[in-house]
């Protein structure tokens, strides 16, 4: 209660066998808790998870916050900006059905198709759902592997409950055990100008040294499969692999393979 008292809370006490200790009716947390700069920054934050969550209750929650900022004190000083893929609003559904049967604690079924093509019918607990990159992906207990998966929502179809509830797992223990490490190899590029930005966004300035007039040269770990190939692909020219051996063998396979496809 003092703690309370000395941070400027008016706390007031009752008496007797039904007495307690209250806060001021009229006291508002956002004038004593949060200022204005607090407030647009929550803003900011909200402003690009309504782009990427695109829910309703996301927008309201951004009209309240708004309403409690004087509009001649919001700067405006930093924008989050997305692409509005058209997909994404296709998704949305799916994502809504995943939020209520994570809240509800009920059993989901869907149809799956993996990056090879494979389709399969599963039945998950689900736990968790995550975004990440430019993807959102639901994170559950498969009972039909008997184990922790992580599943990619695109790649979900008919997705349905019968209303059947589980008792939750201890997901936060088993989460971290299960958890997806790619094996990553160290890897050297001669990179053009015109993308050393985007290797300094992903890897940071330390893996970027001047090598020519025309050159940069990149250092950094990426995954020796079609996942770190399609990432190196997408910069065509601009960029040549000079080590390792076993790498440079590798992706010039892959893009061969590639070629194929146009001969």
């Amino acid at each position: 209660m003092e703690t309370l008292s000395l941070s400027n809370i008016p706390i007031y006490s009752v008496h007797g066998v039904y007495g307690g200790y209250g806060i001021m009716e009229e006291y508002k947390v956002d004038k004593r808790l949060l200022n204005s700069s607090d407030l647009e920054n929550i803003l900011i934050a909200l402003g690009g998870l309504e782009k990427i969550l695109i829910s309703e209750e996301v927008a309201l929650t951004i009209r309240k916050m708004e309403a409690m900022v004087n509009p001649s004190s919001r700067k405006g000083s930093i924008q989050l900006s997305f692409y509005d893929w058209e997909g994404r609003s296709e998704i949305l559904q799916t994502l809504k059905s995943c939020q209520q049967s994570i809240s509800e604690n009920k059993i989901i079924s869907f149809d799956y198709i993996d990056k090879d093509g494979l389709k399969t019918t599963r039945m998950v607990e689900p736990y968790l759902l995550h975004f990440s990159e430019a993807s959102w992906y639901l994170r559950g207990y498969c009972l039909d592997r008997q184990g922790y998966r992580t599943f990619k929502l695109s790649r979900v179809d008919n997705l349905s409950t019968d209303g059947t509830t589980f008792q939750p797992r201890d997901f936060v223990l088993e989460q971290d055990k299960t958890k997806y490490q790619p094996q990553l190899i160290a890897v050297k590029a001669l990179i053009s100008p015109n993308i050393k930005d985007q290797f300094i966004e992903r890897y940071g300035r330390k893996s970027i040294e001047h090598y020519s007039s025309d050159y940069f040269l990149a250092a950094f770990h990426i995954p020796q499969n079609s996942i770190g190939f399609q990432f190196l692909a997408s910069f065509g020219t601009h960029l040549e692999i000079i080590e390792p051996k076993s790498f440079v063998k590798e992706f010039r396979s892959y893009l061969l393979a590639m070629m194929n496809k146009y001969s």
